[in-house]
């Protein structure tokens, strides 16, 4: 996610106002915390499967596009605290701007960016970067960028555009700021959460609520469903606990194709693990990465959760004669959090 300038100060945002105000401050109080610390979550397995989902996305967007374009910028909208920077640096590109509503988030990107930067071996070329606080639903990028007329090759936007659906202008201006300075065969790559997974998890509870003991989503109301400003409130464990809005993906399709954007695929973190876990070298990076636990455990190491029914479903896969163990495999819990999120991809036509 050269050398970079010494002028990457981070550029003030205007002064937030409502929803937009709540999130950057959620992100702004969130605690970093050290690997021993995330290693003792209750969703390190889970935190580390989503993060392989990303990488194995980067890596094969950056390879379509590489062809013709030995030097490849990126814009990171929503870069959060900078924990796609890695996956930039693997992937080899020349040019990185990070955009996210939340300052204090902004500057320990910028103070990751650097420390990577010096720990680089002194022949080891590394991308330049730049680093912009704005709320990207609602202020152009162009108007902050140091050069308004830089192009980029593929957007990532991840586990992030869900907040700009709380109007059609504030989802528009998002989309504009992701596809508008995209070149033509660029990619406009993210996660979010599933609207339909949701509303139908929602029918299906008895109460306005669903969840279990790593998240929980609560809607205001059942039954309403408006294609912008449809808010409910998504907690997950010691990570997220802030308002977000659905995502009608039909909708969002259509509205890309006012920037030329033509949906590539769009498919569910199940699909998408079944589909990728296919090739040795993905698996290879799941293991190294930690994404999945083992089942049983060795070493009597402790599992994630003390609960028994956590594991039925391994249990019962690792009693099947066929099947070499240790399993790699995620709580009941943390694939249900896990699947009610889509992976998606559109593609800048000429």
């Amino acid at each position: 996610m050269a050398e970079v300038d010494q002028e990457n100060d981070c550029i003030p945002s205007k002064k937030l106002h409502g929803h937009g105000e709540q999130v950057a401050s959620h992100y702004n109080t969130l605690q970093e915390t050290g690997l021993a610390a995330r290693s003792q979550s209750r969703i390190f397995y889970m935190r580390n499967f989503n993060n392989w989902l990303k990488s194995v996305l980067i890596g094969e967007i950056l390879d379509i596009v590489r062809p013709g374009h030995r030097e490849l910028s990126v814009l990171d909208l929503g870069c959060g605290k900078g924990g796609d920077l890695l996956k930039w640096k693997k992937g080899h590109i020349s040019q990185l701007v990070c955009a996210d509503i939340a300052a204090v988030s902004v500057e320990q990107c910028q103070g990751r960016y650097e420390d990577m930067r010096k720990r680089c071996h002194h022949n080891e070329r590394i991308f330049s970067a730049e680093f912009i606080t704005a709320d990207c639903s609602k202020e152009l990028l162009t108007d902050k960028l140091k050069d308004p007329e830089m192009m980029f090759d593929v957007t990532s936007c991840q586990f992030v555009y869900h907040y700009s659906f709380e109007t059609q202008q504030q989802a528009d201006l998002m989309l504009k700021n992701a596809c508008e300075m995209l070149r033509p065969g660029g990619y406009f790559i993210g996660t979010t959460p599933d609207a339909y997974e949701l509303v139908k998890r929602l029918e299906a509870s008895e109460s306005k609520s669903f969840g279990n003991d790593v998240f929980s989503v609560t809607f205001q109301k059942k039954g309403e469903y408006p294609l912008f400003g449809c808010q409910y409130d998504f907690n997950l464990e010691g990570v997220v606990n802030v308002p977000e809005f659905l995502v009608y993906f039909p909708l969002f399709e259509e509205m890309a194709k006012k920037y030329n954007m033509r949906l590539v695929f769009k498919t569910t973190f199940s699909e998408f693990f079944e589909e990728h876990i296919k090739n040795d070298q993905h698996k290879m990076l799941m293991k190294r990465m930690q994404a999945l636990e083992s089942y049983p455990t060795d070493n009597g190491k402790q599992l994630s959760s003390s609960s028994l029914e956590e594991y039925e479903h391994a249990k019962r896969q690792a009693d099947s004669s066929n099947v070499r163990l240790p399993l790699g495999t995620l709580t009941r819990s943390e694939w249900e959090a896990t699947s009610i999120y889509l992976v998606f991809a559109f593609e800048k036509m000429s």
